[in-house]
């Protein structure tokens, strides 16, 4: 069983990660300029009102005892209450952070749709007019910001052409996929424009392999060795590529969020960062480093698969 022994190494490996991200998101959360007393005062705090927050909130206290309250409470599956919004950390998570995975799994797959098939098209007719006209369109949204794209997106399709809303999130599911579309295609523009060249690199490499050329030597039919050995290999790069990306597409949902005023995990920690509301910005580095560790768990799994070699 390499592949079971495989995942649970991997798994075992996550657990210092845990710890790590854990000391890393108390540190950081208190370097931020500014206090959450002040934040919620407002200009005018006196200090004595400033001190009796602080101390109601437990920030009076030395920083190592402050993080030994923290890690105690998050082992017993609490992670605080909102200092701006009065509500407990978990409720809001549960309440935001489906919002920005449902976004980052159609940029997600809109990406792949548009890479795989394209990425085929530019190998295969590579050096041609087809294969420049593909990674020339993809340059171009490569080497734009996101949130230059989303403005851009927005101010077409859903200010002048009104064909997508201009913010919102929607009640059924329907009306979701129909609100996300534009920050989804604002997204999967740039993690597109990635996935195509490396695996049209990938895919060109393989064909130019001795095993392709041997499968091609036994009389294999052309979809034989497209799929099941070009595919199968040039797809193992490109998933490495794809699990790193992750990270980077929900980093980019917190900005596209903001853009498009979608109410999901991104926005409310930009929220939190300007209210200086530490339980809500703990718990959502969190829940999103636990999404990312999971998504590179994954990966790593899907890796395995392709490639038993990597188990072992």
């Amino acid at each position: 069983m390499p592949l079971f022994s495989f995942v649970i190494r991997r798994v075992l490996q996550m657990i210092p990660t845990a710890i790590f991200i854990l000391v890393v998101t108390f540190v950081l959360v208190r370097l931020l300029p500014g206090d959450p007393a002040s934040a919620m005062i407002g200009d005018r705090a006196l200090d004595a009102d400033v001190a009796r927050i602080n101390r109601q909130l437990g920030l009076d206290q030395p920083v190592p005892v402050q993080f030994l309250y923290y890690v105690e409470r998050i082992l017993a599956g609490d992670l605080g209450n909102s200092i701006s919004l009065k509500v407990s950390v978990i409720s809001l998570i549960l309440q935001r952070l489906p919002v920005t995975l449902m976004l980052t799994v159609m940029a997600a797959l809109i990406a792949l749709v548009l890479a795989v098939p394209l990425a085929f098209i530019a190998a295969l007719k590579r050096e041609r007019a087809p294969d420049a006209i593909i990674r020339g369109a993809f340059q171009v949204g490569l080497s734009m910001p996101v949130f230059y794209i989303g403005i851009v997106l927005l101010t077409v399709f859903a200010a002048q052409m009104r064909l997508f809303p201009v913010g919102g999130y929607g009640e059924t599911f329907g009306d979701r996929l129909y609100h996300l579309f534009l920050p989804a295609l604002t997204l999967a523009l740039s993690f597109a424009a990635v996935l195509m060249r490396n695996l049209r690199a990938s895919i060109i490499g393989v064909m130019n392999a001795e095993y392709v050329d041997f499968a091609r030597a036994k009389g294999l039919r052309s979809r034989v060795i497209l799929f099941r050995h070009i595919l199968r290999n040039a797809l193992i790069s490109t998933v490495t590529l794809f699990g790193l990306q992750i990270g980077s597409l929900l980093g980019g949902a917190v900005i596209t969020e903001t853009v498009f005023a979608v109410p999901g995990a991104g926005r409310l920690l930009i929220d939190s960062i300007y209210g200086r509301d530490y339980p809500v910005l703990q718990g959502l580095t969190i829940a999103l480093a636990i999404l990312v560790s999971l998504t590179f768990l994954i990966t790593d799994i899907v890796q395995a698969w392709l490639d038993p070699r990597i188990a072992r």
